[in-house]
């Protein structure tokens, strides 16, 4: 992989240390990071979960051990954590008790006497490796593993905004490959299809979603590419997002449809289209360090409320986004936490009428020391493409 395309391997321990020193102030005893984007965070470890527990096991103090299964001994071994002597790899056997094993870890000398906190879990784990470790730890209280990872994984360092900035790009030229195209006769799923060999031509490892919205169903916002037929006159609402290096990219434009023989935009719909676009550049002027996220949403809001359209403005105005597509720091009313300087999310407002259309927006935003960096650079222009 090319170190364009990667975290550097030392970034790995010094992510463990943070951990390692908020377990501390926040009194946790322990962390048990199951296989998800926390663990990829701290490991580098990449899977898929599975009736066998993998298992970070990070206590307050003490040697952090990897517990896998032994199939998965050798990948463990070869992940920058591991490799880099951060974490030692505790492999168990097809016939082992895995909670038995992490509670033996958690329990080792005076671990347990030295650290009578709670045990944090990961949000990814399954119910079945959470109640086994419940009956493997009786006695010891669970809480969510995010009170930690929340705050280390929101602000993002100089590598993870290169590589988000790859991942947008990406998606960026797909939306333009998308538009300068024929629509008019095809399928939303034809369409979707394109897109997603498109996000991995231009560099994503993964193409996660490709939502088209034509017509009416674009004022579903997460509505799914069907056998709808695009025709002449119609708005499409194109939501795209994949993964690149583990980060993801997440951009929305909406393309109005002509058609070679006309069909131009109703008069309401480039209204509806010039206030989306001013609430998505508010909302956007609004990024700074210190501002609270929910007044990101409420800038956009109020332009679109102002214009009586507020009721058809029914989402969030933007979630954070890295190793997932949703995740904190979430753009929404009622969340105080201040911005700052690292955090990557969405700014998507959007306005849906039922059963005419939709329109919506979206860029990644990265609030920097001296406001935002736009990380899409797709026109916001209406566009209006023929054929």
């Amino acid at each position: 992989m090319s170190d364009l395309r990667r975290i550097p391997d030392e970034r790995f321990g010094a992510r463990l240390a943070a951990c390692r020193g908020a377990i501390a102030e926040s009194g946790f005893a322990a962390l048990l990071i199951g296989v998800g984007p926390d663990l990829r965070y701290l490991t580098g470890f990449v899977g898929e979960p599975m009736e066998r527990l993998t298992l970070l096991v990070v206590p307050r103090e003490g040697p952090v051990s990897f517990v896998v299964p032994r199939l998965e001994a050798e990948k463990a071994a070869a992940t920058p954590l591991v490799s880099g002597g951060s974490a030692s790899v505790v492999a168990f056997d097809e016939t082992d008790d895995a909670a038995a094993i992490v509670a033996g870890i958690l329990d080792a000398g005076s671990a347990r006497a030295a650290s009578p906190g709670a045990i944090g879990l990961s949000d990814r784990l399954w119910a079945m490796h959470v109640l086994g470790l419940q009956a493997a730890l009786r006695g010891r209280r669970f809480e969510p593993a995010s009170a930690v990872m929340r705050n280390l994984r929101q602000v993002k360092d100089a590598d993870e905004a290169r590589l988000l900035r790859l991942a947008a790009q990406a998606a960026d030229r797909t939306v333009d490959g998308i538009a300068a195209g024929r629509l008019v006769g095809r399928t939303e799923a034809d369409v979707s299809r394109e897109i997603r060999r498109r996000l991995i031509d231009e560099g994503h490892d993964l193409a996660d979603f490709a939502i088209v919205g034509s017509g009416p169903n674009g004022a579903s916002p997460h509505h799914d590419a069907g056998d709808r037929v695009i025709g002449p006159g119609e708005p499409v609402v194109i939501d795209i997002g994949g993964t690149l290096a583990g980060y993801l990219s997440d951009t929305t434009r909406t393309i109005c449809v002509a058609g070679n023989d006309g069909g131009e935009p109703e008069p309401e719909f480039r209204r509806v289209y010039d206030l989306v676009r001013e609430a998505q550049a508010r909302a956007t002027a609004a990024v700074r360090p210190g501002i609270p996220a929910e007044q990101i949403d409420a800038a956009a809001r109020g332009v679109i409320a102002a214009a009586g359209y507020g009721e058809y403005f029914t989402h969030r105005v933007g979630h954070g986004i890295g190793l997932e597509v949703h995740e904190d720091p979430y753009v929404v009313a009622g969340n105080a936490t201040p911005l700052r300087p690292g955090m990557a999310f969405s700014v998507e407002p959007g306005i849906y009428l039922p059963g005419r259309w939709g329109v919506r927006l979206e860029n990644i935003v990265l609030c920097t020391e001296g406001g935002s960096e736009i990380l899409n650079r797709s026109s916001l222009d209406l566009r209006v493409v023929r054929g």
